[in-house]
Formats: structure tokens, sequence, C-alpha cells
């Protein structure tokens, strides 16, 4: 049954996340109903950038193939969003982000002087997304909390996707859960309650864990609990935003580490 994208009725207010609650009691009531956390993943879980530079960097020198990398993943992921739209707006059917990355690099080659590539040395860049590292704190936060609660992915990579970045990084995900699911891609609401609905759970009992706030902004318009951490370097000096929390989240941690101190210890 596909799940709906309706608001629940009491969306905004579970138990405990008034506005006027302080955070030690949000977080306790954190700590006892929730049941499920989910985590946004490239930039949250993930550093996209310097993986991307570093592992592109590595195989350029053994193809004698040279480009500035890192800015070839910077300009690759700000057309992230604008091909996404088109899948959220009906401007285009469904299709998976592995399809709108090969898509967007294929624009960009051009501007990178990569246009002479061969098509398998073109696969092998845009699986790069399959093959990012994890930031220093995640896996040991994901381990701690995965002795408590259940752990998965919420994120717009496709299943194939997140499940190869698990296995290279080594992320401990109980269960992979991507928007490829709903057919849909974050921010649209029914991402966010599918997520609740195919675990058989009330929104206010799962937990969005993101280092941006729009994410948790959507998720908790749909009733979900919301935990932010920084990443102040994931676009390097082009960082612009989410620095730290713009609203007051259920839980604001410094990283994943700190979350599972909050959530578990």
């Amino acid at each position: 049954m596909k799940p709906t994208s309706a608001r629940q009725p009491d969306a905004q207010l579970p138990t405990g996340s008034s506005k006027h609650s302080s955070r030690s009691e949000r977080v306790e009531h954190a700590r006892r109903e929730v049941r499920l956390l989910v985590f946004d993943v490239f930039g949250s879980v993930v550093d996209w950038r310097t993986s991307i530079a570093r592992d592109l960097g590595h195989w350029g020198q053994t193809q004698g193939v040279d480009a500035d990398w890192e800015a070839l993943a910077l300009a690759w992921r700000g057309l992230y969003q604008p091909q996404m739209q088109k899948v959220r707006s009906g401007e285009r059917d469904w299709t998976i982000l592995d399809v709108l990355h090969r898509e967007a690099l294929d624009s960009l080659l051009p501007q990178f002087g990569l246009q002479g590539l061969s098509e398998a040395q073109k696969q092998h860049i845009n699986r790069v997304w399959h093959r990012l590292d994890a930031w220093p704190d995640s896996i040991a936060g994901l381990t701690r909390l995965k002795s408590r609660y259940t752990i998965a992915p919420l994120s717009n990579g496709n299943v194939a996707l997140l499940t190869n970045m698990a296995r290279h990084a080594g992320l401990p995900w109980d269960l992979v859960l991507s928007t490829e699911w709903f057919k849909a891609y974050k921010p649209q609401p029914q991402t966010y309650l599918g997520v609740a609905h195919i675990m058989g759970l009330a929104p206010h009992e799962v937990m969005l864990c993101a280092a941006h706030n729009d994410d948790l902004a959507a998720a908790r318009a749909q009733g979900l609990r919301t935990a932010f951490w920084p990443r102040p370097t994931e676009y390097g000096p082009m960082q612009k935003k989410d620095f730290e929390a713009d609203a007051d989240w259920d839980i604001v941690a410094t990283d994943i580490r700190d979350l599972a101190r909050q959530l578990v210890d």
C-alpha cells in the first residue's frame, strides 16, 4: 500500500516536542519513544567532497587523466537539487539518482577537459558516489546508536548506491531505506511518512538525524522527531549555511558520537 502524503493531524507536536518544552525534556521523550533513527547521508554521514577528490585523484593518476576533481565534485553537487526538482515537479518521470548523476556528469565533462573519456571511465567516475567515505565520527557513533535503536539511511540515493556505499565505508545500517522506495525525493512528504509506514511506526517514533536544517524542517512538518549536528566543512570555503541549528530541534549535537552520547549513554 502506498503511504499517504497527507499531513498527520498533530504532526508538528508529538509528545514532548512543543516549542515550550525544554531540550532536556525533548531528549528524554525521544529516548523513551523513538524506535527508528533515519539519517541523511550525503554530507551528514559521509564526506562527499573530499571523498570524490581523493578517489578520483588517485584513479586519475592510474589513467593519465588530470582534472580539478574537487571543483568537479562541487559543480556536480550543485546540479543535485535542480535535477531532482524536475522529478519532484512532475516535469520528468521518476528517475533514480544514479541516472541523474550520470546526466549531470556528462554535462560537466567538457568544462573540466574530460570529453575524451571512454564509456568505462565515465561509468567509473559516476560510481564514485558509491565509494564515499564516512566522516571520522560516523561509524563509532552509528555503532553506539545501533545498540539501542534501529538505524537506517533516509537518503535520496538509490538503493544500490546506498548499499554499495555502506559496504565501502563500513556503515552499520540495520537496513537500507531510500526515497527510491517511494518514487519521490526529499523533501516530499511521502519520503518521511513512508519510512514510518513501512516500519509500522507512528511518525513521532522516527527521528530524522541530519546536518541540514531544511531536511529537518520538512521532517518535523510530518511529525518526525529531529536531531542536528553541523558539518561546517561539507562544501569547504563555499559553505554558506548549516553552520548551526536554525531551529529548536529535539536534539542538537556536535557530531554523531555526541548524538549517541545524548540518546544512549
